[in-house]
Formats: structure tokens, sequence, C-alpha cells
């Protein structure tokens, strides 16, 4: 598990150029974004992340994946859901590819709302 959290935060780090930070237990976020919907619900969270859990490695784009659909193809061995993609071993991915999904998620994110690096604490 460190040798994962090692290579997935030396990647976050060159993709985004933010410091870590921890949001919950199992989280870890780089940057942050505040939104307000319609509705008035507002809120703050990471602008992308990972989580190393158990059973799949999650990796947290909150713009979602729809717009990633060519880079997907070419990822290898996932599985998505709304904001989250689902990986067992880094392995069986194409870790240059990863870097493409969270440059572009990145964009989807800050043409949505302001993104910032976030407090470092």
């Amino acid at each position: 598990v460190a040798e994962l959290v090692q290579a997935l935060d030396a990647l976050f780090r060159r993709v985004t150029g933010w410091e870590p930070r921890m949001w919950g237990p199992t989280m870890v976020g780089y940057g942050r974004y505040r939104y307000r919907y319609d509705s008035g619900r507002s809120g703050e969270m990471f602008a992308t992340g990972f989580s190393p859990r158990k059973a799949e490695l999650v990796v947290y784009l909150p713009a979602g994946y729809e717009a990633l659909a060519p880079e997907l193809a070419r990822l290898g061995r996932h599985r998505l859901g709304t904001s989250c993609l689902y990986v067992r071993r880094l392995a069986d991915i194409d870790m240059a590819v990863l870097e493409e999904i969270l440059r572009r998620g990145l964009q989807e994110l800050a043409g949505r709302w302001p993104v910032d690096p976030g407090p470092t604490a």
C-alpha cells in the first residue's frame, strides 16, 4: 500500500503542483473548489484525489468522466462511478493515460468552478 500511495502522490503532485491534504480518514485530496448550486446548496471539496481502498483504488474527479471517453478507452482495466474511477492494480492501467485524465478532469472542473491549491494543513 505504501508504494501505491507514493506512486500516486508523485503523479498527483506532478499534475496539480499542489500539496496533498487528507479529506476524512481515507481520501487524499489535491486542491479544492467551492460550489453553489441553483438550489442554494453549497460546499467545498477537493479538486482531485484518491483513496487506496482494500479492494480497489479510487481516483476522484468531481467534474466526472463523461468528456473523457477517448482517454478512458486507452486507460486499461477500470470501472466508473459518477465521479469515481476504480482500479484494482496500477499495473492494470497506463499511467501516462491516467495523467492525461487527471489534467483534462481538472480543466473540466475549472471550467465550472474556481479551483485553488487549498490549505496545506
